[in-house]
């Protein structure tokens, strides 16, 4: 059984496999390869993006989709998760999303099921279908990413975002510089910057990350706006630049990028979703299909 908790669960070639697979589906992305399987997503967070991608993802292939809302499920009432894990399992599904806000929990929950478990999101931990996204978006600018630049920017300490794309991006040949205040810098070993003109000013592409500040266990800058003083990406920063600019999401406009910015055709949030469904559909069929 294979399931998706972090990106090394794909070699690089299976990766590449994913991001042709993706791609066909960008043409065609309607298709019922996957004809009346049943998907579950269960999110124990907040999410409007990742949920949806994967719910139309599944929907696209043809699936059934059981979107369970946690604030009305048995765990709001007790239940332990490894309970809920098992009964969702005793109905059949063929693969289940899981996001939960505590790291591993999507793991521990692979070891009782009988399906594919994809992780959507854990804690501070990993988010791998939004590093394959994030991939297959460069690759799609830059067609080879090989010994390109990346910056990336923010909340970096705090952020799954960075930790999957660190080891995905860095795999697939990426140069990576690390920008950030130095309570939001990881303890890892890489080219760091707190100044954010130094750290762009040789990056062929951004990611600019949301500042987590629910994973804060205190405040850290007075307000957002001085944090953005220092770390916004704006249209007057990368003036005249050949640079394209990435975020996740949820965009903070004018904390993480510039309303300017995010007008600009550099910037690929909007690309970045569409491709989100595209390679979720490519993940789902992979491990339903290699489960069956």
């Amino acid at each position: 059984m294979r399931h998706l908790i972090d990106t090394t669960d794909f070699s690089t070639s299976e990766i590449d496999e994913l991001i042709k697979c993706a791609d066909r589906f960008l043409k065609d992305s309607s298709n019922d390869i996957l004809k009346n399987r049943k998907i579950i997503t269960i999110f124990f967070e907040n999410s409007t993006r990742t949920r949806s991608s994967f719910e139309i993802a599944a929907k696209n292939l043809g699936c059934n989709v059981v979107s369970l809302d946690v604030s009305r499920s048995s765990s709001s009432k007790g239940e332990t998760l490894f309970d809920t894990a098992a009964n969702l399992d005793a109905m059949g599904p063929d693969a289940i999303v899981v996001r939960h806000k505590n790291a591993g929990v999507p793991n521990i929950l692979s070891r009782y099921v009988h399906c594919p478990i994809v992780n959507g999101g854990d804690g501070s931990h990993a988010h791998p279908t939004q590093a394959l996204l994030d991939l297959f978006t460069l690759k799609k600018h830059f067609d080879d990413v090989k010994g390109k630049t990346i910056a990336i920017v923010g909340d970096i300490k705090n952020s799954r975002v960075a930790n999957s794309n660190i080891e995905l991006l860095g795999r697939f040949g990426m140069k990576i510089v690390l920008a950030a205040p130095p309570h939001f810098m990881p303890d890892i070993d890489m080219p760091k910057y707190t100044n954010l003109k130094e750290a762009v000013e040789k990056a062929d592409a951004i990611m600019s990350l949301r500042t987590q500040t629910e994973r804060h266990a205190n405040q850290i800058y007075a307000s957002l706006k001085d944090y953005a003083n220092d770390f916004c990406i704006t249209k007057e920063l990368l003036k005249g630049r050949d640079i394209i600019v990435l975020h996740p999401g949820p965009v903070h406009r004018n904390v993480d990028i510039d309303d300017e910015m995010m007008r600009d055709k550099r910037c690929k949030v909007l690309e970045q979703v569409k491709n989100g469904v595209a390679i979720r559909m490519a993940v789902l069929e992979k491990l339903i299909k290699g489960a069956a």
